[in-house]
């Protein structure tokens, strides 16, 4: 994908971030997932209905690498079922390590695919997957 192409991607889900609203609604599981390194603050709200993602909200305070990362994962995951979640999040996890990944699954998600080389990024890219995983780890 060309590099202007890319920033475009971020900024536009930096600028416009999907769903950054708080919730105030008992149906919606919330956790907080931040960077101790930085300004990164994050609550993300998750609705999930017959083991299928209906929803995800965030709100917080965070840099543009976060709050893009958090809108495009929003964009992926709503409508997946927990184990395709799982499955999107372990390619987009491989793909920040440097690891084997599945770049289909990824869909906008793969401007972060050069991230590795700005080591100190990488968490923030990450960081909602934090989130969302640990809510997703303790679903029963």
């Amino acid at each position: 994908m060309d590099e202007n192409l890319k920033r475009e991607i971020m900024l536009e889900n930096y600028m416009h971030p999907l769903n950054k609203e708080v919730v105030n609604d008992n149906t919606y599981i919330k956790v907080n997932t931040n960077n101790e390194s930085c300004i990164d603050n994050l609550d993300i709200y998750l609705k999930i209905e017959n083991n299928v993602i209906k929803d995800i909200k965030f709100m917080g305070e965070a840099c543009a690498i976060s709050t893009s990362s958090t809108s495009i994962m929003i964009k992926n995951l709503i409508g997946k079922t927990i184990k395709e979640a799982k499955e999107y999040i372990t390619n987009f996890e491989n793909m920040v390590e440097e690891k084997n990944y599945d770049s289909n699954i990824l869909n906008e998600a793969i401007v972060y695919n050069e991230i590795y080389k700005q080591n100190n990024r990488k968490h923030c890219a990450l960081l909602p997957y934090v989130g969302i995983k640990k809510i997703l780890d303790n679903y029963q």
